[in-house]
């Protein structure tokens, strides 16, 4: 069996997943290199969320294999699996904090969880995070005091906690304001500057997804649709890359979208 190249971060293998009897992917090959950037688009219900599932190792693929770093996931051993899911953060699109505690305390717990280190390291780590997203003053609040962007933020702060080299984010800017959400992706950028992480993110604001990818990807149809660079994507032929990134039509793909 062939071994990953060391330069790529992620790699799906002739991946095919089926729910019952509806197959979600049909044979689909995927490659992500390390420190890239990529952003995936489509629409609604194609299976971007359960895309970045399988990337992540999450759900296993009907047949296919996933490779994560030079180790196929699901054949490897546990000790190596729980290794490669510590060198993996992600942000839910819905942030997924802990109500009951305070953002500084969110930031802490998977530190305090899954690593050894003495409670002057987390307050330390912790603290930076919350300093680099820009929530020191609010450390102590609970996340219902704090807004819908600072929210977001102190998603981004937990998902980074664990220094993780691979990050996924889910539909980061949902519901923000254009304002806040460029603010968000231009925090993202900067923080992937620093750390040189490879991050796959699920978007459909278009804007967002030109301002943060290297390389763009629509899920279509079981299929996957790499449309290259984003000056490439804006020069695409292909009509249903068009309709969706132009917002021409509403509703779902027309039938001509479709073939």
């Amino acid at each position: 069996m062939a071994l990953a190249p060391p330069n790529l971060s992620l790699e799906l293998r002739n991946v095919s997943l089926r729910f019952g009897p509806e197959w979600i992917f049909k044979n689909i090959d995927l490659k992500i290199q390390k420190a890239e950037l990529i952003v995936i688009l489509g629409p609604s219900g194609q299976g971007k969320s359960t895309l970045l599932k399988l990337l992540c190792g999450l759900i296993s693929p009907t047949e296919g294999e996933v490779w994560i770093e030079s180790h196929n996931f699901h054949k490897t051993t546990d000790a190596i699996r729980q290794e490669l899911l510590l060198k993996m953060g992600m942000l839910f699109q819905k942030n997924a904090l802990f109500d009951s505690i305070s953002c500084f305390e969110n930031v802490a717990f998977p530190l305090r969880e899954v690593t050894k280190l003495s409670e002057s390291e987390i307050l330390d780590r912790a603290g930076h995070y919350l300093e680099a997203v820009g929530l020191a003053a609010a450390k102590n609040l609970m996340p219902h005091e704090i807004s819908g962007g600072m929210q977001k933020r102190l998603g981004i702060a937990r998902a980074l906690a664990l220094n993780p080299q691979i990050i996924f984010y889910d539909d980061p800017t949902a519901g923000l304001d254009p304002i806040t959400s460029r603010k968000i992706i231009e925090l993202i950028l900067k923080l992937q500057s620093e750390q040189k992480s490879t991050l796959v993110t699920i978007t459909n604001d278009v804007n967002r997804a030109y301002q943060l990818a290297d390389r763009m990807m629509m899920v279509l149809n079981q299929e996957i649709v790499d449309l290259g660079s984003p000056q490439e994507a804006k020069s695409s032929k292909d009509p249903r890359v068009i309709q969706f990134l132009t917002g021409a039509l509403n509703g779902p793909l027309s039938e001509a979208a479709s073939l």
